[in-house]
């Protein structure tokens, strides 16, 4: 038996050793592109794209028409003898291998969508013209699914430059009916709106982790791209006004002159946004028609990952100047429908400002000169625009939950400016370093734009159900983008919720605050991977958190700590009068034999109660009283006592000996709340490494001056455990509610009734 406990001792300690070893043999090697404290090193290097760009938007077929000149350099030390390029509009191919990809089978009820992924008839892809270098030669090319492949005629060297052409078009797919990140939405009055991105052909990302990052695009993972400069002419009907990447350098040639004095006075607006196009305006221009003659708007960028824009007659336009931390400003505006107007006019611009103020704060100053925030109904960003949501009721109020969703969108969306517009992370392996860290740093926002923000991603609490899910239904958070299950929680929340429980429980915010700052700065317009964040986020603050990477990031074990057991203790005292009063008050309180009370109230009187003559010394002798030879004894013995032991024997301290449990099989910190009986409370914090040599249970000493009344783990939430009950001692019961109701058959998106401003309207109409 003996031999038996040695090995399950050295079992659990393996076990718990794994969970606190280091990520070494986990983790790439350290080089001299990227070194161990998880900075750039000296050999780093990226490649680079630039693009001259002419594009025209066909209003009345919904098509897409562009050439582009690219010139890509090749700063790393590998002669390349081909280049790959990103089709991504080949996803909408009908030929496309995504089409097969998932298991289908028939509902009930199904919308439209979801038949025609069933039957894909759009004739949507790439359609490639030429391919030709600068002197107008073609160059031989191959398409294999959203990705192309050039072959040169001689391979790249390092420092050199290649510059090449392609001609292309495609059909724009309507977003409502495929679901897309880009395309056109219809309107009753027979009008589109454009949002338009992943539409020309672009470089594929080379670098020194992947090589050619050329995963397919299968539709969630998204883009990884090299920086360049832009320069990009768009062609759209003539009554169109368009927002994109970009600064707009032929204002005077395509605004009105009213347009062109509110820009200028909105340069010097920074409290209220200034209304650039109005909504008079659009409704004017929809009255008057679609128009026959066309304008070009030119957009120049410098320094961007990629380029998209925005393109309807029916646009509304503001602006406000935005101050940022460094002193420099830049300008926030949106764009809008009249169908979304009373949250766009309300909220959209303020919401753009403060996300590019807040992210400054936290990680780098925003370098770009505008940041747009367009009506897409949808969230989708680029570098300096994004696609929101956000849309009125047909009597110009809103639900709650709409407004919180608009502001929230775009908080997150225009926050992709920060990751991974220019911390430029490999968006295709790793969904979580710009999904997971944009929604941490959306919620650091949010707490800055109203202190009683709605619910939202990234508290620990809101990932407990997820955490809870079965092992089967869950992927570790380094997985790649198309292999994730349950995404949003694995890629958006979890990630968010983890940094959330570091920086406010593990690192402390100050701490955090400098490392996950020194992150941003140390890869802003360059590449990072996982390794480079885990290995800054340490290096920055002394702390090491290989356990908690390990734990979070690598694996699916749930946090689920346990009070086991709480053993209440105090010190035997020596005096003989006191340990007569603890004997005589434990007697009191213990409790009693249910066949003693019985006796009690059932047997009348006993034979020597009824007979006295039975009694002797031992029937009126009380063990516990102290007598003469106790007290002297007690005597000599504190005469040999030091005052600090006195004092110890004496205090009358309480010693509470408290057994935590790890079910989950995640380690985390143990905080731990006493309530006094007398009102007052107290938290201690035990670090996460009370676990490193055991791996099921802990035991901890506290010593109070008060009795405690209950022991709660994790009170304030800090740490995502999934099961609360377990988190009390003595037990408590955390009741749940459920909803009695009558199944309406309803949607989970349709409408449940008048939303509060309806019946807050209604409310005033009725008569008392």
């Amino acid at each position: 038996m003996k031999y038996l406990i040695f090995l399950l001792s050295i079992t659990t300690l393996t076990l718990s050793a794994q969970k606190f070893s280091q990520l070494e043999n986990t983790l790439p090697s350290p080089n001299s592109y990227r070194t161990a404290s998880g900075a750039p090193g000296p050999e780093y290097w990226q490649q680079r794209a630039d693009y001259n760009m002419k594009i025209e938007i066909d209003d009345n077929n919904q098509r897409l028409l562009g050439e582009e000149t690219i010139k890509y350099y090749n700063n790393s030390p590998d002669a390349l003898s081909y280049l790959w390029l990103q089709l991504d509009q080949n996803l909408f191919s009908k030929e496309s291998n995504v089409h097969n990809m998932g298991t289908e089978k028939i509902e009930e009820k199904m919308a439209p969508n979801t038949l025609q992924k069933l039957n894909p008839t759009f004739d949507g892809g790439h359609k490639i013209e030429y391919v030709k270098d600068a002197a107008g030669n073609k160059l031989p090319y191959t398409i294999n699914e959203t990705m192309m492949r050039i072959d040169l005629a001689k391979p790249l060297k390092k420092g050199e430059t290649f510059t090449f052409n392609i001609k292309w078009s495609y059909n724009i797919s309507e977003v409502k009916v495929l679901r897309g990140r880009s395309g056109f939405e219809r309107f009753d009055d027979g009008n589109m709106s454009y949002v338009i991105a992943q539409f020309f052909p672009r470089m594929c990302k080379y670098y020194d982790t992947y090589g050619w990052q050329n995963k397919q695009f299968m539709g969630r993972g998204e883009f990884t791209l090299e920086f360049g400069n832009y320069n990009v002419e768009i062609t759209v009907p003539s009554d169109h006004i368009i927002a994109a990447t970009g600064t707009l350098t032929n204002a005077n040639n395509i605004l009105t002159p009213s347009q062109i004095k509110r820009l200028a006075q909105a340069q010097n607006e920074f409290v209220q946004p200034v209304t650039i196009a109005t909504k008079d305006e659009a409704d004017q221009r929809i009255k008057e028609g679609k128009s026959t003659t066309k304008k070009t708007w030119k957009f120049s960028a410098e320094n961007v990952r990629d380029f998209a824009f925005a393109t309807s007659r029916r646009f509304i336009w503001d602006a406000l100047n935005t101050k940022l931390p460094n002193g420099k400003t830049a300008m926030a505006m949106s764009m809008w429908t009249k169908e979304g107007d009373c949250l766009w006019s309300k909220y959209s611009t303020k919401a753009v400002a403060h996300t590019i103020k807040t992210y400054s704060k936290f990680t780098i100053d925003y370098p770009y000169p505008v940041a747009w925030s367009v009506d897409g109904d949808m969230g989708m960003e680029y570098p300096m625009i994004c696609f929101n949501f956000g849309r009125c009721e047909s009597d110009g109020t809103y639900a709650e939950r709409m407004k919180y969703g608009h502001i929230g969108v775009i908080i997150h969306e225009v926050g992709h400016n920060f990751f991974p517009m220019i911390i430029n992370s490999d968006e295709r392996q790793w969904t979580w370093m710009d999904e997971g860290l944009n929604t941490f740093v959306q919620g650091l926002a949010q707490n800055e734009w109203e202190r009683t923000w709605p619910g939202g991603r990234g508290t620990p609490s809101s990932i407990v159900e997820y955490m809870k899910s079965e092992k089967k239904d869950l992927t570790p958070i380094m997985t790649n983008s198309e292999s994730i299950k349950q995404f949003g929680n694995n890629a958006y929340a979890k990630p968010a919720a983890g940094l959330n429980i570091l920086r406010e429980t593990i690192m402390g915010r100050e701490l955090f605050d400098k490392a996950f700052k020194e992150y941003a700065t140390r890869w802003a317009f360059k590449t990072p991977t996982p390794a480079d964040f885990f290995r800054t986020m340490e290096d920055a603050s002394a702390i090491d958190l290989d356990w908690f990477w390990r734990g979070w990031f690598y694996n699916t074990d749930p946090v689920d700590l346990t009070l086991h057991q709480v053993k209440h203790y105090k010190v035997n005292p020596k005096d003989p009068n006191l340990k007569y009063d603890m004997a005589k008050s434990a007697k009191e309180e213990a409790p009693k034999y249910i066949g003693d009370i019985r006796n009690q109230e059932q047997i009348k009187q006993t034979y020597n109660e009824a007979d006295p003559t039975l009694n002797d010394f031992y029937n009126t002798y009380d063990k516990d009283q102290p007598d003469a030879i106790s007290m002297s004894e007690y005597q000599t013995a504190l005469s040999k006592m030091s005052e600090d032991e006195k004092a110890m024997m004496n205090s009358g301290k309480n010693y509470y000996e408290i057994a935590i449990e790890n079910k989950g099989g995640l380690p985390m910190p143990i905080i731990i709340e006493m309530q006094y009986e007398d009102g007052t409370s107290e938290v201690k914090r035990i670090p996460v490494e009370v676990w490193r040599f055991e791996d099921s249970i802990v035991t901890k000493v506290f010593i109070t001056d008060k009795p405690v009344k209950q022991f709660v783990l994790d009170p304030y939430l800090e740490t995502a455990d999934i099961d609360r009950e377990s988190n009390y001692y003595p037990p408590k019961s955390i009741p749940s509610r459920f909803e009695v109701f009558k199944n309406q058959g309803r949607g989970g998106g349709a409408p449940q009734g008048d939303n509060p401003m309806q019946r807050a309207k209604k409310a005033k109409e009725v008569k008392p």
